[in-house]
């Protein structure tokens, strides 16, 4: 599965104002639980316990924070670009206004892993992210990661 047929311009979310990983861990949940059969606790829950393990920080304000769930269906996959970045304790000590979320199938294991690596590969470009902070639109932030990921 590419990261382009994942993000639909209703799942890029723009210059959402938060304040702390936590509530944005709580928006990702409410959101995601309104495409999905799932609870926003459930979800919540468990992007809190992967963080646990370590922080989806990746470096140059980019941000993963993802979880494989019981009785999910399919993938579902959330941009966010934060109006003011917040503390993801990542490796570089950046904070974090770039993130993309997926919420996996448990079993999905490959495809899980697939698509954190073609995250990986994009967000490391910093060209990307910056034309990513710099787009005006939805549309634009979609059409630069379909480029990217080219």
């Amino acid at each position: 599965m590419t990261i382009s047929a994942l993000l639909s311009p209703q799942r890029i979310f723009l210059d959402v104002e938060i304040s702390s990983k936590k509530k944005l861990l709580e928006l990702i949940a409410n959101i995601v639980a309104d495409q999905t059969q799932l609870s926003e606790s459930t979800i919540y829950n468990n992007l809190l316990n992967r963080e646990r393990l370590g922080s989806t920080g990746l470096g140059q304000g980019f941000a993963v924070p993802h979880a494989r769930l019981e009785n999910l269906d399919q993938t579902v996959g959330c941009f966010f670009r934060l109006k003011d970045p917040v503390n993801f304790e990542a490796p570089d000590n950046q904070p974090v206004d770039l993130l993309f979320t997926i919420v996996i199938p448990e079993e999905a294991t490959d495809e899980h892993l697939l698509i954190l690596s073609s995250l990986a590969g994009i967000f490391s470009q910093a060209e990307v992210c910056q034309a990513i902070r710099n787009a005006g639109s939805r549309d634009e932030i979609a059409q630069i990661i379909n480029s990217a990921e080219q």
